[in-house]
């Protein structure tokens, strides 16, 4: 199913020079049925570690997408998961090796479509930022697999240092989870030069908090795509509220993006 701002799709018409790709990474570049970045990063971490992430998922997930709870209770809940899963990763001795090994033998998936739609926005000199809460270093690795890791793509996410012999270092910052991730902040000199002549944004995510990849001023000039990947009755209205376009089941592909926006800018 597909629901649209038409009204908004009317006056915001894209043009390969004039606007920026904002985009999340877990479950939005990834499929609905994928691993996240988080998962990918410790596969091979042994039995005792995916049980203990595991139930951490399963206690702290439901709450990413209960939109009945206030934001102070769902903000320290997301807090609380995120710190915990990086903490796992120091307890159980992550190294680069075997989160390299691990994203390699990972169940991530790319959502249909995304390999033309990367290609597409390379080749049109468009600027991908992806604002993930996921794992940076995950994140480099299979797109690079995926060969749509390109030049005009940049990257602001969780990265996990490393020292020279490849053993994890202490985390330093501000974990970027749902609730705060954002350009604002976060972008480089190299990145606004890149940016700063480009009007409009083409946002896309599968969460409502994912809205704030972009300043609230620039939110008028955003088109914003929501992937409602689960609990589609229970969600639907919140996420017609908050996006632009929503798709669900058969649509949510980046081939429906493509032709819904870019098809009359003969950008394909």
């Amino acid at each position: 199913m597909k629901y649209s701002n038409q009204e908004k799709l009317e006056k915001i018409k894209l043009k390969n020079n004039n606007f920026v790709v904002v985009i999340d990474f877990d479950k939005t570049i990834t499929a609905a049925n994928s691993d996240d970045s988080w998962d990918a990063s410790g596969y091979l971490m042994g039995e005792e570690f995916l049980r203990k992430s595991d139930e951490l998922y399963k206690k702290f997930e439901p709450i990413e997408f209960n939109y009945q709870i206030s934001l102070e209770e769902k903000k320290k809940g997301i807090e609380d998961w995120f710190y915990s899963c990086m903490a796992l990763y120091y307890e159980y001795h992550l190294t680069q090796k075997k989160l390299s090994n691990s994203v390699e033998k990972s169940h991530l998936i790319l959502r249909e479509g995304v390999q033309e739609f990367l290609s597409t926005m390379h080749r049109n000199n468009v600027p991908v930022i992806i604002v993930s809460a996921g794992i940076g270093n995950v994140i480099e690795q299979f797109l690079e697999k995926q060969h749509c890791y390109y030049d005009n793509i940049h990257i602001i996410s969780n990265f996990i240092p490393f020292d020279a012999k490849g053993n994890i270092e202490e985390y330093h910052g501000e974990l970027i989870h749902s609730l705060n991730k954002t350009m604002q902040g976060h972008t480089t000199p190299e990145i606004e030069q890149k940016i700063k002549n480009r009007k409009y944004r083409l946002l896309l995510g599968d969460i409502v908090e994912d809205k704030k990849m972009v300043a609230l001023e620039d939110w008028n000039n955003t088109i914003s795509v929501g992937f409602l990947n689960q609990r589609v009755e229970e969600n639907l209205e919140v996420y017609k509220k908050n996006f632009d376009i929503v798709l669900t089941e058969q649509d949510a592909t980046f081939g429906t993006v493509r032709e819904w926006l870019l098809k009359e800018e003969n950008m394909l």
